[in-house]
């Protein structure tokens, strides 16, 4: 302010020297017409960079400096600075904003900003997924008159927060569950978060079904052995009927042992937090032993083939692989009647390795395939107890398959057979060099 002062000084001094010196040449008269003149064009100088100032002021320009003289000059650069700063500031908030929005669009939560009349203020896109909202459409709509849920209205209205409320058959497909809890802030403003708990209703219905599965597989065994027991304690028996209770006392001992086994093999599998090594597994040995097992099993009661590319094979955990393969193939010959067939395929598809097993047992209804790696899942209890299998033999392969980027295909045709079909990827299927003789 002081140099703008200065200045004016100056430019007075400068005009009354130039007065007095034209006065001095060519009188009193020339130096006043000379001091109207400048004043006039003084004012009309200042009229206009006063109107200058005005537009600018009303739309301001963050580019040049405006250029004039004397203290507009000095104005102009203020202002100009001063308006520079302030839009690096609005700026720097808006970016703020921008991240801050971002941010909550990122949140896997849905999140809906109510006013003080429960209208809504913003709502991200998950919670539109959530509640069948439009952000834009919906703005300051009340919540209530979108989501008319009887069990919504009554928890907003209810001014208790403190537990979640849950909301079923939400989403698109009304097949959902959320979870939904709202929390107050600022002057009666409130935020609603919602969460999709579906999977993990679906999972602790699982574990549910897997205990009550687990008790009751280990219950009927231990029953079975219970009575023998007391009937062997009680009872006058020969040695014969002795030993044939003795003996199906083994069979539900082994049952026991069997369903255990096939547990600790599923809890090993879940806990193993590293995926399989690149290491080459032997799958002639691997196949032959598979094969071993199934004529072990079926006790030439049914028709065995095979047809083996043995220099294919793959990368990882060979027992894993081993253990995945052979369930398959004996799921086959335990659903396969008497004088059925099984037949075992080891191939390259597409540069993938592909193992199948077709049979021509009962076939499996299509509503049951997807359900058939479910741990204790069986479409026929009673012929599943009566051939041995546990009810885990497809929940095993299930998460060997997992574990190596493989995948599972099944084919039935109810009646007539079914075919399961395993397919590593290309990125684990490997040739074996024949070893020079």
């Amino acid at each position: 302010m002081n140099i703008i002062w200065a200045r004016s000084l100056v430019s007075i001094a400068l005009l009354a020297i130039a007065c007095t010196a034209i006065g001095a040449i060519f009188g009193v008269k020339a130096a006043l017409a000379l001091a109207v003149v400048v004043l006039l064009a003084q004012s009309m100088f200042g009229v206009f960079h006063k109107q200058r100032l005005w537009r600018l002021l009303d739309a301001p320009v963050y580019g040049e400096v405006p250029s004039a003289p004397g203290i507009w000059g000095e104005i102009y650069y203020r202002l100009h600075k001063l308006a520079k700063r302030w839009h690096a500031q609005v700026r720097q908030v808006e970016q703020q904003h921008s991240r801050f929005i971002q941010a909550i669009q990122a949140s896997p939560n849905g999140i809906a900003m109510l006013d003080d009349h429960d209208q809504i203020e913003w709502c991200n896109a998950i919670s539109e997924l959530h509640f069948g909202l439009d952000a834009k459409r919906d703005l300051r709509q009340h919540i209530t008159h979108l989501v008319r849920r009887p069990e919504f209205i009554r928890y907003l209205n209810s001014q208790q927060y403190a537990e979640m409320l849950i909301m079923r058959g939400m989403g698109e497909k009304r097949q959902n569950v959320l979870s939904v809890q709202v929390f107050p802030y600022g002057d009666n403003r409130k935020l609603v978060l919602s969460q999709d708990i579906t999977e993990l209703e679906r999972t602790d219905a699982m574990r549910r079904d897997f205990v009550a599965n687990v008790s009751h597989e280990l219950k009927t065994p231990l029953t079975v052995l219970s009575g023998f027991l007391e009937t062997i304690r009680e009872l006058p028996l020969s040695e014969s009927e002795r030993q044939r209770y003795f003996e199906l006392m083994e069979q539900q001992a082994a049952r026991m042992r069997h369903i255990v086994n096939d547990l600790l093999v599923l809890a090993k599998l879940e806990g193993e937090g590293h995926p399989p090594g690149d290491h080459t597994v032997d799958m002639r040995a691997v196949l032959c032993h598979v094969r071993e097992d199934a004529e072990s099993l079926s006790g030439g009661h049914h028709r065995i083939s095979a047809d083996l590319d043995d220099s294919l094979s793959v990368t990882g955990a060979e027992s894993e692989i081993m253990s995945a393969l052979g369930n398959l193939v004996t799921n086959a010959i335990r659903y396969t009647p008497n004088g059925g067939s099984v037949h075992v395929h080891w191939r390259s598809e597409a540069g993938c390795a592909v193992f199948s097993v077709t049979d021509t047992g009962l076939g499996i209804p299509a509503n049951d395939i997807p359900r058939l790696t479910e741990r204790f899942y069986r479409v026929d209890r009673s012929r599943s107890r009566d051939t041995g299998g546990t009810g885990l033999g497809l929940a095993i392969v299930k998460h060997v398959l997992q574990r190596h980027d493989a995948a599972l295909e099944v084919k039935s045709d109810e009646g007539r057979g079914s075919t399961f079909t395993v397919r590593f990827p290309a990125s684990r299927t490997t040739r074996r060099h024949p070893t020079p003789a």
